[in-house]
């Protein structure tokens, strides 16, 4: 069994509730770190090698330091909830299943930031768990976690639920704090950086639930001993949504030790694929990552093991790479066709773009159409270079990521698969045959196929 952080009591019965969580031990890292420094917590989370658990992977501690303290400005806090990206849906079930973690991770996370005021902007379709988040946050308060003058410290926090309306792009932390200001939710232009200039103008750090929730352990247990969970750089644990063709989908906490073919097929977490079809390939981070073939997503670029992890999961970059991302893990069989799984990842990106950018406007909304063609029996051969050279043309072209999230599911697709897009072209009534599939695709792909 793997290490287990975050979820070790997820299933104690009834621990939802306050009295539950604080008799398991539930608390004490804010009693600890209010008997540190709030530079010493920051320290402590530098020590960790925690990386941002929402995609970006960026070091938390390091991105900490960064928040100007300027006199007499407040700075915040505020917790993206906004779990919109297809695929990934670990921190709904930590909110749901655990809220009082992630209370508990926002009063330590607020001290050491010298935030009075944090704010948790949670999707909006998530409308049950915004009510055990009010609940958990009213026991908090209850027993004298939050409000004014916490445990006697001098230390005023309180802690506020702000649903949003259902726009992917809100997860953006610009878009976030937009919308949380009332505005429309559009990226903002940078710098200045939300650690400069962010809610109301005031210095701000936004992180994502796990994230947030991971300081817990941190504090409790102290950032070398965190450090010394996974491999390298990609410390301590990290939560997974398995979903897909496998016989085990769910959220599983890993310590970043295992191999990916561990993961697919150990009984310990998504218990193989079924009725023993072959793996053809996976979107490991989300939807917004590239997709891998199974024979790269078993092994590096260099013959090595593709491993859980940060690194090795990018290993050759997108050519032969991809990402941790969100953590999204979806596995696809034999039988899955990869252009119809690619045209309805398109459709997500244009309907979700917010349009401000003329690149990721207009682009994803050819991509889809072209797609549309491809996969409906009425795509040229020539349409396959236009979708690369429109893919091409979005990506690192825009404000926010979006349009790169929208590129590269279309890029590593033509990449991997040309073969399965051209199948399509040249047998327009059988490519609207429903599951689609090349049962060799799992042994025999080349490492790339060239564009």
């Amino acid at each position: 069994m793997g290490v287990k952080l975050l979820l070790d009591k997820a299933h104690i019965p009834g621990i939802r509730q306050y009295d539950v969580y604080r008799r398991e031990g539930g608390y004490a890292a804010v009693e600890k770190a209010f008997k540190m420094s709030q530079v010493d917590v920051v320290e402590e989370v530098k020590k960790s090698g925690l990386r941002g658990r929402g995609g970006a992977g960026f070091p938390t501690g390091m991105k900490w330091s960064f928040l100007a303290k300027p006199e007499g400005v407040p700075r915040y806090l505020v917790c993206n909830a906004d779990e919109s990206e297809p695929g990934t849906f670990k921190d709904r079930y930590l909110m749901e299943f655990i809220p009082h973690i992630l209370i508990e991770g926002l009063i330590v996370s607020s001290y050491a930031l010298g935030s009075n005021r944090t704010y948790i902007y949670i999707r909006g379709e998530y409308a049950w768990i915004v009510d055990i988040l009010e609940q958990a946050i009213n026991e908090a308060n209850a027993n004298g976690w939050l409000g004014k003058n916490i445990l006697g410290t001098g230390f005023d926090c309180q802690i506020y639920v702000q649903r949003g309306a259902g726009a992917y792009i809100c997860g953006e932390e610009t878009a976030l704090l937009e919308s949380l200001e009332g505005k429309r939710g559009n990226p903002r232009i940078k710098p200045p950086f939300p650690a400069v200039k962010g809610l109301w103008d005031c210095p701000t750090v936004v992180n994502n639930v796990e994230t947030l929730a991971a300081i817990v352990p941190i504090i409790n247990n102290g950032g070398d001993a965190y450090s010394k969970i996974g491999i390298g750089k990609s410390t301590g644990t990290k939560l997974i949504s398995a979903c897909g063709n496998i016989n085990k989908p769910g959220v599983y906490e890993i310590d970043m030790t295992i191999s990916v073919e561990e993961f697919i097929y150990s009984d310990e977490y998504c218990g193989g694929i079924p009725n023993g079809k072959k793996l053809k390939a996976c979107i490991p981070g989300g939807s917004s990552v590239p997709i891998l073939p199974a024979n790269l997503l078993l092994k590096t670029a260099k013959g090595e093991t593709r491993m859980m992890t940060y690194e090795s999961l990018s290993d050759g970059g997108f050519a032969t790479g991809s990402m941790m991302g969100s953590g999204g893990f979806i596995v696809l069989d034999e039988d899955q066709c990869v252009v119809r799984n690619t045209y309805t990842l398109a459709r997500f990106y244009r309907h979700e773009s917010c349009g401000q950018c003329s690149p990721c406007r207009e682009g994803t909304g050819w991509m889809e159409k072209i797609l549309h063609n491809i996969e409906h029996g009425k795509g040229k051969m020539s349409d396959i270079d236009l979708l690369w050279d429109i893919q091409r043309k979005i990506e690192g072209n825009t404000i926010c990521p979006l349009g790169d999230a929208a590129a590269w599911p279309v890029a590593a697709a033509i990449r991997h698969f040309r073969d399965e897009f051209e199948w399509h072209v040249k047998n327009p009534q059988e490519s609207q045959i429903r599951n689609f599939g090349l049962a060799h695709y799992a042994d025999e792909r080349p490492a790339v196929t060239p564009v």
